[in-house]
């Protein structure tokens, strides 16, 4: 298990908390401090780190036209009703 040296801000800033803050969470929340630095963390890493590997980028006109031909088999056809006349 890895360790970290956590150090606190004299007074709440958007850029850290105090100790008092802490303390306050983790009575609030009923954890240990641990556990709201942890739970700080890990929403923290959800807003800001990508949920997914980055991909090639956006599709060619080509790469867009062949999916176009692949779907236009598979889309149904006929005349489009309006579900307003049917009630």
């Amino acid at each position: 298990m890895s360790k970290l040296l956590l150090k606190f801000r004299e007074k709440d800033s958007p850029l850290g908390v105090s100790r008092e803050t802490l303390k306050a969470l983790a009575k609030e929340l009923e954890v240990t401090e641990t556990m709201v630095v942890h739970l700080a963390l890990a929403s923290y890493a959800k807003d800001v780190l990508p949920g997914y590997e980055a991909d090639d980028g956006a599709l060619s006109q080509t790469e867009l036209g062949m999916i176009r031909d692949r779907a236009r088999g598979a889309l149904p056809k006929g005349k489009a009703i309006s579900t307003k006349s049917l009630i």
